[in-house]
């Protein structure tokens, strides 16, 4: 198993975590994997962009990795992560999923500044 291999299994596992502890309403503790599943996701990604790896590898990481981004309230890296696979070439399924992930992160990020 490579190194991004291994992040990615690893940031999904978390993420399991994170889901059984939501059910369990253990709301510190799924922030806590939540953050914890984007971390090593982000890790899988540095290693991506180091050993150029291909699509649809590529897009698929950023598309987990912007959806726990925004499970983790960080919506402007979400956008970010969105618009970087996008600005490859996704497959046509993967680039629609982006593209509502960065719709979603940006009006969730807009309703951050909304006046209360």
């Amino acid at each position: 198993m490579n190194a991004l291999t291994k992040h990615h299994d690893r940031a999904m596992d978390f993420a399991e975590l994170a889901e059984a502890a939501r059910l369990r309403k253990e709301a510190a503790r799924h922030a806590e994997l939540l953050q914890k599943a984007l971390a090593e996701e982000l890790k899988a990604i540095a290693l991506c962009n180091e050993d150029d790896v291909p699509e649809p590898t590529f897009s698929i990481l950023h598309r987990s990795a912007a959806a726990l981004a925004i499970d983790c309230h960080q919506f402007r890296q979400a956008e970010k992560l969105a618009a970087k696979a996008l600005a490859g070439e996704p497959p046509p399924e993967i680039a629609e999923e982006l593209r509502e992930l960065r719709a979603r992160a940006q009006s969730l990020g807009a309703a951050d500044f909304a006046p209360a």
